[in-house]
């Protein structure tokens, strides 16, 4: 049976194998040969976070506020819909034979939904590979026997309890691919350092991932991790020492870090924001915006009760999210490695030497331009004659 699918756009050529979730990308085409310049967007989605969960009953319970986690959804008090299954197929077909994968997630635990099963039997239908993240405290063998069955990956938030390190075992022993989801904060990042060091986590992961607290939901500001944090920075020399214990991986959102870090980590396998340019978020009541963590202001979510996933992607909202980065730190010698960090929480990228830009959404911005190489008098003058504040 074949696993590797190829979808190629007007300027370069993307793989995936469904099987092992390898994936590559060509650079930039000219001519019939690969010029080595990175592609910036693909014309639809590659990857779909769907937020089927409208509730949470773990956030409910308050085990996520026990363990330490602020959910960045507001779990423990939201207690809106799931998405209806009808919906969630309508987005399914709009993306088949052109999404390589989905994330299922929203607020709560997707494998706690009234229609899961047929949700991952919808994905594979229409020849998408779902994946989820789930808290692992209602994951039953029934459960893990249906995630072997359809799923390419399951990640388990790290909640230091019981209830997680059974799920991560019911998993591996269904022969899932299982992933540790550990949210670094000023108080966990130490905890990281000592299981990495120490042995710590599960031997029957597949990979730990390490995602960044943001201030978004109930996530505090205060809680941040900062760039001076000498156990982050142990923490990211430890991920690239080659010999860490385990295979490391970290969210888009840490690259700016990364980059002024890196230690041994080789540059060229980090990819920055995805945001608008390979990935989008959909909310269960059918918002699509570029990134989950938007889902408070919703500064560029469109209505998919009245719009295609593809007039979406292609909307001004998407358009403007999308000439935030490519704006960014215009005379920042790596600014093709991070393009500036996160539109959405600036407060997050841990860059000393960062440009942020006074400019709010409705300002005028030129579509999709690439603006870095125009020089910062051609910034100035897009941003209305405002000054692009170092800081």
């Amino acid at each position: 049976m074949r696993t590797l699918k190829i979808r190629k756009e007007k300027n370069f050529i993307s793989f995936f194998d469904e099987k092992t979730g390898h994936y590559l990308r060509t650079g930039i085409i000219e001519n019939g040969r690969e010029t080595g310049a990175d592609p910036f967007a693909a014309s639809f989605p590659e990857l779909l976070d769907v937020g089927i969960m409208g509730h949470c009953i773990h956030g409910q319970a308050g085990l996520c506020i026990k363990a330490g986690i602020e959910c960045y959804q507001g779990g423990p008090y939201k207690k809106n819909s799931n998405m209806a299954l009808a919906d969630f197929e309508s987005i399914a077909k709009q993306c088949q034979g052109k999404t390589y994968q989905f994330a299922l997630g929203g607020c709560g635990d997707p494998d706690q939904h009234e229609h899961f099963r047929e949700i991952l039997e919808i994905c594979r239908m229409t020849g998408i590979v779902p994946n989820f993240t789930s808290s692992g405290y209602g994951i039953t063998e029934e459960l893990a026997a249906l995630c072997s069955q359809y799923c390419g990956a399951v990640a388990i938030s790290w909640y230091r309890s019981e209830y997680t390190l059974r799920a991560i075992k019911r998993l591996a022993d269904a022969g899932v691919k299982t992933n540790i989801h550990y949210v670094l904060n000023k108080y966990t990042v130490d905890e990281a350092v000592d299981g990495l060091i120490f042995h710590r986590f599960p031997d029957e992961i597949n990979a730990l991932i390490f995602l960044l607290h943001k201030p978004v939901g109930l996530g505090k500001e205060e809680n941040m991790i900062t760039g001076e944090n000498i156990k982050f920075r142990e923490l990211i020399s430890l991920a690239g020492s080659g010999n860490p214990g385990y295979k490391i991986g970290f969210d888009s959102c840490t690259v700016p870090a990364l980059i002024h870090n890196s230690g041994n980590i080789d540059l060229n396998s980090l990819d920055t924001c995805e945001g608008a340019r390979w990935s989008a978020y959909i909310s269960p009541d059918l918002k699509m915006m570029p990134c989950s963590f938007d889902n408070e202001d919703m500064r560029w979510a469109v209505d998919l009760r009245s719009h295609t996933i593809k007039e979406a992607w292609m909307s001004s909202e998407f358009e403007d999210f999308r000439s935030r980065l490519k704006m960014s730190c215009p005379e920042c010698t790596e600014r093709d490695l991070c393009m500036g960090g996160c539109p959405i929480r600036p407060e997050i990228v841990l860059c000393d030497k960062k440009y942020q830009y006074t400019a709010n959404k409705g300002d005028t911005f030129e579509p999709i331009a690439d603006v870095a190489e125009k020089g910062i008098e051609k910034v100035k003058t897009i941003l209305n004659g405002k000054e692009p504040v170092l800081v």
